[in-house]
């Protein structure tokens, strides 16, 4: 069984700045970790190659050079390899060029029984890179996964998180599961895994390498624009009461209930 992660590296910190001119986050200055969400879909991957024999699960990601360390990280909680798609024309992509690439990747590495990715990431909070790059590989999409009951026979069953509770659906294989929190809790990498991922190469790709240009990708290839940036300002229009004389304290407030028709 071949398996694939998709997951991405995101700022460890709030300090998150934008570029006011292209509507992008500006990346070099920040510290970087990998997204807390995709350590989920990491450790279902994990789990479902430690029951099943010849499982092999490839990291793929989108992003510049450091991004491989977000890459390390999940070999070194178990995965197999690695590939960093990254190149300056992917730069600035939305959602949907995201997918793209991504999509064009996948499709370029083979064929997978299985692809996860975690629910959303914490730096965009849309959840649509998953579901998307399922479209576009033309695969069922299962979002919201809480629990994995059954694969097999060419298929998979799971349930997933709905308002209220849980819905059981059966799936043919291949297919993209986007996974919940509730699914599991992640190992954390010991140091056997550590060293292996320091030993093992990770794979990048380019634009070329993945089959596409500028006009699909990135920045230029996004059919969605950030139109304007702006930082919302914080002010407190307060009115302060004098309490050394409490009655024309209370006069003051009552005056100001009033006002707000509050009493």
């Amino acid at each position: 069984m071949r398996i694939a992660v998709l997951v991405k590296q995101v700022p460890a910190s709030d300090k998150v700045k934008m570029d006011e001119e292209t509507g992008t986050m500006v990346r070099s200055a920040l510290d970087a970790e990998l997204n807390p969400l995709d350590l989920y879909a990491v450790e279902e991957a994990i789990r479902i190659k430690e029951k099943t024999n010849g499982a092999e699960i490839t990291v793929v990601s989108m992003g510049p050079p450091r991004a491989v360390d977000a890459i390390k990280e999940a070999i070194a909680m178990g995965c197999d390899s690695g590939v960093l798609l990254s190149d300056k024309v992917f730069g600035g992509a939305d959602t949907w060029a995201t997918a793209r690439t991504l999509s064009a990747a996948l499709e370029k590495l083979g064929t997978f029984d299985l692809i996860f990715s975690g629910e959303r990431a914490t730096d965009g909070e849309t959840g649509q890179v998953g579901p998307s790059v399922a479209a576009q590989l033309d695969m069922p999409a299962l979002t919201y996964v809480s629990k994995i009951r059954q694969i097999g026979d060419g298929k998979i069953v799971v349930e997933r998180a709905i308002e209220g509770g849980h819905e059981v659906v059966e799936s043919s294989l291949p297919a993209l599961l986007s996974v919940v929190k509730e699914i599991n809790e992640p190992r954390m990498p010991n140091l056997t895994g550590k060293i292996r991922a320091r030993k093992t190469e990770v794979l990048t790709m380019t634009a070329a390498d993945v089959g596409l240009d500028s006009s699909t990708t990135g920045l230029t290839g996004s059919p969605t624009r950030v139109v304007k940036v702006f930082y919302p300002s914080m002010s407190r229009n307060g009115t302060i009461v004098d309490g050394r004389d409490p009655d024309d304290a209370v006069q003051k407030l009552l005056q100001f209930l009033n006002e707000k028709a509050l009493v």
